[in-house]
């Protein structure tokens, strides 16, 4: 990973996230339905918030999850600035929220991947399930935060 990164324990604002949103092709996993008001509740209630700056401070890369600290830890978010990615930072990112939710023996991780992220996953040395469930009546209009 570039030296110049620093990886910490942070919450974000709304805003803060939301421009990072721009920056990444993770804002397109985002309803448009009260999308402001849904991005506040999220950064303000996630179990794990691990955020990566550059020396200038900038957000380059994100990781919230929800874990029980027991059994499980689910990622709801990983996302790196497009112009950063294939830097080690996604990979350093789901490495720290595992080993602070318990670490690999102990804690079993999930997450929703992006088709495009798929490749990625992979490599980190996960596997496609078929037995999850879902439960899914939200409104829900795709749209490209800018």
């Amino acid at each position: 990973m570039n030296a110049g990164i620093k990886i910490e324990r942070e919450r974000l604002s709304a805003k803060e996230y939301i421009d990072f949103l721009k920056r990444t092709d993770l804002g397109s996993q985002y309803p448009k339905e009260r999308f402001e008001e849904r991005i506040s509740q999220l950064v303000d209630n996630v179990s794990i918030s691990l955020v990566a700056r550059n020396k200038n401070g900038l957000v380059v890369g994100v990781l919230f999850a929800l874990t029980d600290f027991v059994y499980w830890l689910y990622v709801t978010d990983l996302g790196v600035d497009r112009d950063y990615e294939g830097q080690g930072i996604g990979r350093t990112l789901m490495k720290m929220s595992h080993d602070m939710a318990g670490g690999e023996k102990n804690i079993a991780v999930y997450l929703i991947a992006n088709e495009n992220a798929i490749p990625f996953y992979k490599k980190l040395g996960m596997k496609k399930s078929e037995d999850v469930m879902q439960y899914n009546h939200i409104e829900w209009t795709n749209f490209k935060v800018e």
